[in-house]
């Protein structure tokens, strides 16, 4: 009897045991926590891009959490995410869905941030899809008839290449370049050594006329500068008269001074040409009267 109740006892262990175990892979499965005081954030992304309900969130690739919601809101898409307690995220922390694997799965990775400010856990937080393979082949798919053309015009390039080179006439006149360059060269050579000493008293002759417009220059230096001084008097005395001169024609235009009002002052000039005409007349009067009996002067003088 006691043998059998000590079976039974150890049957009961057993399996509570394995009832622990059992609740507890699926409580990690489904990610099932009994302790209450966790992180709640919202994260709105343009695209989720396969994401589902309870795939990891890892910070710095340490697992933190876990999808906990996701649904669409106009046309964004709304993720919720239950983070374990001793998460620290700053104000400046970026939250972004990547890769898990190469067979598809997702996760959310997220940035904690070095901001001195912790975040605002009940504010809508702004995240982003780094993309994928699939992305990266539909991407790769939008530019393929683009990627076509370019290999075709290569190919039509190498095409013409293998031509060009394969004409032992090309070979001929590039043999034929190279031998006249190198013959260029050789005479380009001979004729600077039989011309060495013609250019090393050319130089001498460059160094000494040099050599000599310095000593010129420093020796009359002062009186080069006397010659500027007085080019420069010289031509602000220019500039000056030049100012007179304008000045006077301004004045004679605008009828300011006599020279103007002789020239452009219309009554003195009918009056001058009045005075000519008597005097005209005055003078043949005079030029008649000598001719006949001489001048008549009537005149009473006392």
């Amino acid at each position: 009897m006691d043998k059998n109740r000590k079976t039974e006892i150890k049957v009961g262990i057993t399996v509570a045991i394995g009832i622990i175990l059992f609740l507890w892979i699926f409580g990690w499965a489904k990610n099932y926590r009994f302790n209450s005081e966790r992180k709640i954030v919202n994260i709105e992304f343009n695209s989720v891009a396969g994401l589902e309900k309870g795939d990891a969130v890892t910070i710095n690739g340490v697992r933190k959490g876990y999808v906990d919601e996701i649904k669409n809101k106009d046309n964004t898409v709304l993720v919720t995410v239950n983070l374990d307690n001793d998460v620290n995220l700053k104000e400046d922390a970026t939250f972004s869905i990547l890769m898990l694997d190469l067979m598809g799965g997702k996760k959310i990775e997220i940035n904690p941030g070095n901001s001195p400010k912790e975040l605002n856990y009940h504010k809508t937080q702004k995240g982003i899809f780094l993309g994928d393979i699939s992305t990266a082949m539909a991407m790769l798919s939008s530019v393929q008839n683009d990627l076509v053309d370019v290999i075709k015009e290569v190919k039509i390039s190498l095409t013409n290449l293998n031509e060009i080179f394969s004409k032992k006439e090309f070979f001929r006149n590039l043999e034929s370049s190279v031998a006249d360059l190198s013959e260029l060269s050789t005479e380009l050579s001979e004729l600077i050594k039989r011309q060495k000493q013609g250019i090393e008293n050319l130089i001498e002759n460059g160094n000494k006329l040099a050599e000599n417009m310095n000593m010129v220059i420093t020796e009359n230096e002062a009186n080069i500068k006397s010659t500027l001084q007085n080019s420069s008097d010289v031509l602000n005395e220019m500039k000056q008269l030049i100012e007179k001169v304008n000045k006077l024609s301004e004045e004679t235009t605008a009828k300011k001074n006599n020279l103007g009002k002789l020239l452009y002052d219309d009554k003195i000039i009918t009056d001058l040409k009045s005075s000519l005409e008597k005097l005209n007349k005055l003078s043949e009067i005079l030029i008649k009267q000598l001719q006949d009996e001489g001048i008549n002067v009537d005149a009473n003088i006392f």
